[in-house]
Formats: structure tokens, C-alpha cells, sequence
């Protein structure tokens, strides 16, 4: 039986989908009378051509790591975390929680602190869908996606309600103190080089890098990892092996959750400086075609999470600086879901079948 070269599978099968979005994508800006060549120059202009622009990519970036690590997690579990989004934001209410309540001497303390507390906030959020899942055989992907319309209700209902200082008419959170502010790439010596305006990048850049290698590590170093793939991989065959389902189902959600919920550490804590009402930005469903794109490895996470803060930031540009719509941006990111999830299998079976043919053909020579 023909089987595609692991490092097709890898790097081939995701750049072809690449290529087949960004030619589905040209189509459609010519459809509507704009030039394709013109938007892909201001994409790369504003998202890579500069060091501010870098900035805010890098921004986008961190946040996709976060809920890209948090899907890949669920999903070696056999589990579909749609949920990212409203743990993101239950995280971002953590967030506010540690940085208002307790008096920080140091930034560094406080982003400490401020990852326990969102980590805490968005498990508890998975932890509701997780135990339905496992106790009460409630579906994953529906309790999830109902669980992020609670959420946003719970966040509003809060900020108004509860966080939101006297005299203030946005619903948003107390400005949080000036000690907890995080460094900025362009603050941080060395890096102040290159980054030489004031982007919205911060150190959260490394605690997600970091987060990407312990999801490594666990997953692939550890024997609770081990048996998380092998749950996922054979329910029943980790059954017969003595794996809990219930425990498994439980870890990797907490896992994922409170990875989902530590991305409100770079909007919340980095960026705003406080709690907004939309604090997830759209992150935690941008996670889902990062973890489809990075083929669930943190390596490629951390490199599809690149792709779509390029996405992101050139489709800033493209909204600023030509009159071809912000939306289009969505379109590309919609493309680039479909062809990277959905016909994931097509483009994977015209290699396997190319890659077959040449063998035939190196054998009959021979």
C-alpha cells in the first residue's frame, strides 16, 4: 500500500494547501476587481516589512500559540476543544482578579501570578464540558461551543455589574496598577535594537514559546502524555491497557483549558492593561486552524500561530491602506481552514498517489 514520505506529510501537504488558498484567494480579489499582487505587497509590507509591523505580528502570534497548544492538547485526547474561545475569556477575568487584588512589587511576580490565575480560570471553564464528556457522555464539541456563549454573558454580566469602577461607562475592568505592567519587546534591552516604536509585543512572546515546549514535553516525554495519545488514538484499546477514561478526559482538558485561558496574559495583562469585554479577540477560534494547520505539534503550531499573526496584521494593513476590505482577511483565514482541515485528505491522497507512481516508475526502470 502506498504511503506518503513522513517529511511530505509534514512540510509538503501543509505548503500545498498554502498555495491552493492563496490561488483561491487571488481569484476572489480579482472577482472583485483588485489586484491580487498589489494586496499580497501591502500584506507583507505591513506584517513583515518593518519592525513595527513585526510587533504586532509577534502580538497576534503569541495569542495563537496559547490556543493552538490548547486545541493540539484536546485533540491528541480524542477531544475537540471548541471552547477556547470562552475559556480565553473566563482567563482574562483571572487575570484581572490577581493583578487587582493583590499589591505586586514587580512585573515579574505579577506575570507569574497572572498565568496561575487565567491557567485556573479557563481549566475550571474546560473542566464543566470535560466532566459532561466523561460522566454524563455529553458531546465535547456541543458543550463547549455553548459553554463560550455563557461565558461572554458571565464576562458581561461581571464587568458591568461587579468590576467596573464607579463613574465609568465602558464595561471593562479598573486600570491595573503600573507595577504589573509587562515589558514591551521594544523595553527589553537587545531587543529595543530592532524593535525601536512602541509595539504591543511583550514577554508574554516567551512564556508561550515556553508553554509550546512543555506541551512537548509532556506529551511526548511523559507517561501521562503517552497515554493521552493513546487514548486518543484507540478509546477501547486504552481501555484494555487500564487507561481511565474519565482521568484522561479530565487532564487533557484541564491541560487544554488553562492553556486557552493563560492567552488573556498577553490581551488582558499585556495589551489593555485591563479587562475588556471582548478580551479573547477571536483568538480561541483562530486556534482551531492552528492546531489544523501546525499538524497538532507544538513546533507547528508555533509556526502556523506565525502564519495567522501575519494574517492578522497584513489584514490590518490591507483595511488601511487599499480599498479592498478588512474582511478579506477572514476569507483568507476560511481558505486557508479549508484546505488545511477539511480537504486536508484531498490534497494528501493526490501526493500518495503521486509518490506511488514514481515508485512505480523508479522500479520498472530498474
Amino acid at each position: 500500500m502506498d504511503r506518503l514520505p513522513p517529511w511530505a506529510d509534514i512540510v509538503l501537504v501543509p505548503l500545498i494547501s498554502l498555495l491552493l488558498a492563496a490561488i483561491i484567494s487571488a481569484l476572489v480579489l480579482l472577482s472583485i476587481g483588485q489586484s491580487p499582487v498589489e494586496a499580497f505587497n501591502v500584506m507583507v509590507e505591513g506584517a513583515l516589512g518593518s519592525a513595527y509591523g513585526w510587533g504586532y505580528t509577534l502580538y497576534y502570534t503569541t495569542s495563537f500559540i496559547f490556543t493552538g497548544l490548547a486545541v493540539t492538547v484536546a485533540f491528541h485526547a480524542g477531544l475537540f476543544n471548541i471552547g477556547g474561545e470562552g475559556q480565553a475569556q473566563l482567563g482574562g477575568l483571572g487575570v484581572a482578579v490577581f493583578c487587582l487584588s493583590l499589591p505586586w512589587p514587580h512585573w515579574s511576580l505579577a506575570l507569574a501570578g497572572a498565568a496561575i490565575g487565567a491557567a485556573l480560570f479557563g481549566a475550571a471553564w474546560a473542566a464543566i464540558p470535560a466532566y459532561l464528556q466523561a460522566k454524563r457522555g455529553s458531546h465535547i464539541v456541543i458543550t463547549t461551543i455553548m459553554f463560550n456563549y455563557i461565558a461572554a454573558a458571565l464576562l458581561v454580566y461581571l464587568l458591568v455589574d461587579w468590576l467596573r469602577p464607579t463613574g465609568q461607562m465602558d464595561p471593562a475592568s479598573a486600570r491595573f496598577p503600573e507595577t504589573v505592567k509587562l515589558p514591551t519587546l521594544d523595553t527589553i534591552p537587545g531587543f529595543s535594537l530592532i524593535f525601536d516604536k512602541p509595539v504591543p509585543a511583550n514577554v508574554t512572546l516567551f512564556l508561550a514559546l515556553a508553554m509550546a515546549a512543555l506541551v512537548w514535553a509532556i506529551l511526548w516525554r511523559t507517561r501521562i502524555g503517552y497515554q493521552i495519545r493513546a487514548f486518543g488514538k484507540s478509546e477501547a484499546a486504552a481501555r484494555y491497557a487500564g487507561i481511565n477514561p474519565t482521568y484522561i478526559i479530565m487532564v487533557a482538558m484541564l491541560m487544554s483549558g488553562g492553556l486557552a485561558g493563560m492567552m488573556s496574559v498577553n490581551n488582558v495583562m499585556g495589551e489593555a492593561e485591563r479587562l475588556l469585554q471582548n478580551s479573547s479577540e477571536g483568538a480561541g477560534f483562530i486556534g482551531i486552524a492552528v492546531a489544523l494547520m501546525g499538524r497538532n505539534h507544538p513546533v507547528g503550531v508555533v509556526l502556523a500561530a506565525l502564519l495567522f499573526g501575519f494574517l492578522y496584521q497584513g489584514g490590518a494593513e490591507l483595511g488601511l491602506w487599499t480599498s479592498i476590505p478588512i474582511e478579506m482577511r477572514i476569507v483568507v483565514q476560511g481558505l486557508v481552514i479549508l484546505f488545511t482541515g477539511a480537504l486536508d485528505m484531498m490534497v494528501r491522497m493526490l501526493l500518495t498517489r503521486a509518490f506511488g507512481l514514481m515508485r512505480s516508475q523508479k522500479l520498472g526502470a530498474a
